[in-house]
């Protein structure tokens, strides 16, 4: 009996478009195979409707961002009883709230950028300058505290600090980081299995959302990564680490500084992409695990319940 799998897409964050060629790259793969009976919906207000008309054996999820990624999604689907793809409610909620999943790192000793939690409410100037210029120095890092995909994340020198910080004024609080300078390294974990590393050179400042999904953008994707046999076991192993920590299943993909001496993590995203652009597909091209695979593994490991 063919199993249903019902892909969620869409979504209402900032990466909706991005959600919706994910799940046109898997639902394309899935038509392929005779083994599973597909539908694809979008979360709204008929949304648990939808779902107990289908009544799938898994959930396919593959939203982005908020909403998708961060425990809201995953909680329906855990309140109807529907296995789901991907990590859990409180895994999918702290790992993409950046301050709380840093706070992990940090108690574990895993290296992460030094960092300030910024409110706009009441903020002076002159007071986030100096506390700039003691805790960390320019140039800095602002982003939001839970978004993906580096949406609104912006490298600031002091002379365009503030013209930067304005464009986030519609988050409540977000972070300013200390910025890493090196390269740009991840690495993905299928399961509780180090599936490998890639280096991305972005043609712009850094792997931005532009650069992760314009083909214009010509980011190089480097695979094999030139590091050494130390260094690539021990980035996996960080990367594993935090996979562990924060309790993920399924896939996740961690974003690494290399200063040539030191990785930085900076943050694990339990929903990586699964476009034609997108890393854990790379990766696990160069092992010999063809798309269709890994979409097979990824469904293997879906659950409820944790």
């Amino acid at each position: 009996m063919k199993k249903k799998i019902l892909i969620i897409a869409g979504g209402y964050s900032n990466e909706r478009e991005i959600s919706l060629k994910t799940a046109r790259s898997v639902y394309l793969e899935l038509k392929k195979s005779k083994k599973y009976t597909i539908e694809v919906t979008e979360p709204d207000g008929n949304f648990v409707k939808k779902i107990n008309s289908f009544n799938p054996d898994i959930a396919f999820n593959l939203l982005h961002g908020r909403y998708g990624e961060d425990g809201y999604i995953q909680a329906i689907l855990e309140s109807q009883k529907i296995k789901y793809t991907h990590s859990g409610v409180l895994s999918s909620s702290i790992a993409i709230d950046k301050e709380i999943s840093k706070k992990i790192y940090i108690k574990h000793k895993i290296l992460t950028p030094k960092y300030i939690k910024f409110k706009f409410r009441g903020f002076n100037e002159k007071k986030i300058i100096q506390e700039i210029q003691k805790k960390l120095k320019f140039p800095v890092v602002i982003k939001p505290i839970n978004e993906g995909s580096s949406v609104s994340v912006y490298i600031c020198k002091k002379n365009n600090f503030f013209s930067n910080l304005k464009k986030l004024r519609h988050y409540d609080e977000i972070l300013i980081e200390k910025f890493i300078p090196g390269r740009e390294i991840q690495v993905a974990i299928l399961g509780n299995e180090k599936l490998g590393v890639i280096e991305l050179k972005p043609k712009r400042k850094f792997y931005d959302y532009e650069a992760k999904y314009n083909p214009k953008a010509k980011t190089e994707h480097i695979i094999p990564v030139n590091i050494s046999k130390k260094n690539y076991d021990k980035v996996t192993s960080i990367a594993l680490k935090a996979h562990k920590l924060l309790k993920c299943r399924g896939v996740t993909r961690s974003d690494f500084r290399f200063d040539g001496k030191k990785f930085y993590l900076l943050e694990t995203n339990t929903q990586p992409g699964m476009t034609a652009l997108s890393l854990v597909p790379e990766i696990a091209r160069y092992r010999n695990i063809s798309f269709a695979k890994l979409i097979d593994k990824i469904l293997l490991d879906a659950s409820i319940n944790k």
